[in-house]
């Protein structure tokens, strides 16, 4: 990945990609989790998430306006939004930053709808070289049994109908899929993404990547000591052991990113 920003920030950036269906938003949720309760500063930036434009892709989508071209510049809008608000300032800072997806999505989905892979790397070349990167392969099929079982309706982009695959949604939905898998599949060599078994138990993908992760947040500064059992339960449960600036500085975020079902760890351990 030479062409892209290798920063000299304090801070980390991880990122995962994958289908639609491959579970990466669940382990970057458990991964995110871990990290709070370890002591570390996280942000978290989302795929087309970005306030600027995310109203106008949205209406551009209901009347079915957007073409391949307006679809990648739109997204790429969005993407450089939250780079210079969302992702370079805490980077800056010395923070980490999780990302649900990144420029490879933008990489695999742009090219299965046809348009040229190197104007689309060219594009996103103002990107931060992440960390690291998360490539979650999991088997079509399984992917596509995860995201169809229990949907009545596939939306048109979503399902690749601007393509002309298919008439039919689903069978649409799964050529479009098939298109992005092999682009991931190439991805995983050209910008040497750490792939994840992603048919593995979630517990044995979150072990996994916590253990890839470590390494990589040496030197990055914890702004206060990680969390022991007894407090993260006061935390949730309103006890009053804490001393105030714990209070203050954790309870808001990690009471949506605590569950008492954690399938790693329900209280990640700090040893």
């Amino acid at each position: 990945m030479e062409t892209y920003g290798l920063h000299t920030y304090p801070g980390r950036l991880f990122v995962v990609e994958g289908v639609d269906g491959s579970g990466k938003s669940t382990q970057i949720a458990l991964l995110r989790q871990w990290l709070i309760s370890e002591g570390y500063t996280v942000f978290f930036s989302e795929w087309n998430s970005s306030p600027l434009v995310k109203k106008t892709t949205s209406r551009a989508k209901k009347k079915q306006l957007l073409t391949p071209t307006t679809f990648s510049l739109i997204h790429a809008t969005d993407f450089a939004d939250r780079t210079e608000h969302d992702i370079i300032p805490p980077l800056k800072a010395g923070a980490i930053v999780l990302a649900d997806r990144y420029i490879y999505t933008a990489f695999a989905r742009d090219v299965a709808r046809n348009v040229d892979r190197q104007w689309v790397r060219e594009l996103y070349q103002f990107a931060v070289q992440p960390t690291c990167a998360f490539y979650f392969r999991v088997p079509l099929e399984v992917s596509l049994t995860r995201i169809l079982t229990g949907r009545t309706e596939l939306k048109h982009y979503e399902a690749g109908m601007d393509l002309g695959l298919s008439n039919d949604p689903r069978e649409s939905f799964r050529l479009f899929q098939q298109r992005i898998v092999n682009e991931y599949e190439a991805m995983a060599d050209e910008f040497k993404l750490t792939v994840m078994d992603a048919t593995l138990p979630i517990p044995e993908q979150q072990r996994q990547m916590r253990k890839l992760v470590l390494p990589h947040l040496q030197g990055v500064r914890k702004l206060r000591l990680p969390l022991r059992k007894h407090e993260l339960e006061n935390i949730i449960r309103g006890g009053d052991q804490l001393q105030p600036q714990h209070i203050a500085s954790i309870a808001a975020d990690y009471s949506d990113a605590y569950s008492e079902t954690d399938p790693v760890l329900r209280y990640p351990s700090s040893h």
